[in-house]
């Protein structure tokens, strides 16, 4: 189960999620569903198709047991094996 204290180390594909502060002010307000992710970015399926945004520089919702929680993309700019605490 995805709380707020184990979000950074859980798996963001299949998660909706809303951008509330970009430095691209085309970026604000953008929300979707994120169906790929890489060390840099996210893919997010939106109502105007798909979109690649990168991680940094934006500040992310998402909404869990009715709980919005905001993370710092900077934060997260891992590769999602190495976030995820995956060994090789």
């Amino acid at each position: 189960m995805i709380t707020e204290d184990n979000i950074y180390q859980h798996e963001f594909i299949g998660l909706e999620t809303q951008i509330i502060h970009s430095s691209n002010p085309q970026f604000i307000g953008l929300n979707g569903i994120i169906t790929n992710e890489t060390k840099s970015m996210f893919t997010l399926n939106t109502r105007k198709g798909t979109k690649l945004i990168p991680k940094a520089d934006n500040q992310w919702k998402f909404s869990l047991q009715n709980k919005d929680i905001t993370i710092d993309g900077g934060k997260i700019e891992k590769r999602p094996f190495d976030r995820l605490g995956g060994k090789a």
